[in-house]
């Protein structure tokens, strides 16, 4: 009877544990075992994947990557931009012609990417007209910019957004009146022969501002505005900035090419004219030339160098009939 009551007391003592729902069950481990972590639904699970191909676009700014799961994503790489902190880059000289003349040629890249216009950086004509005279060999020297025909006094206007480097109308050879302006891309343009000069060295200048105005002054046979573009100091054709005659830009990022920098290349070219144009700059690098001396003849001077009358002629932009002055230098090779 004892072992009885002693049972139906342990129930009635026990009976609120039974009565625990699941949520506060009460689970014991073992110390030997690690505890289980029940899975995160919201994991992200990385699939490993591996590029396998590049795809360019007509963007080089922009390729595409494939990779090994079949799927594919855009590349972008950085582009050029117009910073103006650039534009004083220790080669800032306002009394020199050519800032740039030690600039080490080698150092330019075969090809560099110019930005010439922005959201915030214009463009404008310095003056429109057809171009008179290009960016060629002429009278046996190079005419490294172009000749704009206009009437003195007419308005200069720089074309892009930059500062005066110099404006000065001595010490400039044969470009007179002279303004060079600089840009932050590396850029420098220049106008030549101006009547007056309406802009000082330091001053910033915008695009489409009158900084000169046109005349004849230096070498020069009429009133015209003698134009360049250079980079790092190395002269290239205008003409494949800009459309002179339309008065527009041609790009607004320009590719500049290291090959660009002779007399010989200019816009407008086939490739195969590019190649003959490189050709011809390599064969002027090794030009030879000869100074005449009192009683040299043509005939003479090309038996003495194992060539021709007409060869000389030829090299030289000369006739046969020409009357040779002391002193003067002929290309004999």
């Amino acid at each position: 009877m004892k072992k009885i009551l002693f049972l139906i007391l342990f129930l009635i003592a026990a009976l609120p544990c039974l009565a625990q729902t699941d949520n506060d069950a009460v689970y014991f481990e073992d110390d030997d075992e690690e505890p289980v972590e029940e899975a995160d639904s919201t994991q992200t699970v990385i699939e490993l994947r591996t590029a396998i191909d590049t795809i360019h676009t007509k963007d080089k700014y922009t390729d595409v990557i494939l990779f090994d799961n079949q799927t594919w994503e855009y590349l972008t790489h950085p582009r050029p931009g117009i910073d103006s902190t650039s534009i004083y880059d220790g080669w800032w000289n306002t009394e020199t012609l050519h800032a740039y003349i030690s600039y080490p040629k080698d150092s330019i890249p075969a090809e560099v990417d110019l930005l010439l216009v922005d959201e915030t950086h214009g463009f404008k004509v310095p003056y429109q007209t057809k171009v008179h005279s290009g960016f060629k060999w002429r009278r046996r020297r190079p005419h490294t910019g172009v000749d704009l025909p206009l009437d003195t006094g007419d308005s200069v206007r720089v074309a892009f957004d930059g500062v005066v480097r110099l404006s000065s109308g001595s010490r400039t050879g044969g470009y007179g009146n002279l303004i060079v302006v600089r840009h932050s891309n590396g850029l420098e343009t220049y106008y030549g022969h101006l009547s007056k000069r309406l802009a000082i060295p330091g001053e910033p200048v915008k695009a489409g501002e009158v900084i000169g105005l046109g005349g004849s002054t230096g070498r020069s046979t009429g009133p015209h505005l003698h134009f360049e573009t250079r980079y790092k100091g190395q002269a290239f054709d205008p003409e494949r900035l800009i459309d002179f005659e339309n008065g527009a830009l041609r790009q607004a990022l320009f590719t500049l090419k290291k090959d660009y920098f002779n007399i010989y290349s200019h816009y407008g070219q086939t490739e195969k004219q590019e190649a003959e144009a490189k050709a011809q700059a390599v064969a002027a690098s090794q030009a030879q030339y000869y100074k005449v001396r009192s009683g040299d003849t043509l005939s003479r001077i090309a038996s003495r160098h194992g060539t021709t009358v007409s060869r000389l002629c030829q090299l030289n932009g000369i006739k046969s009939t020409k009357i040779l002055r002391v002193g003067e230098r002929l290309r004999v090779r």
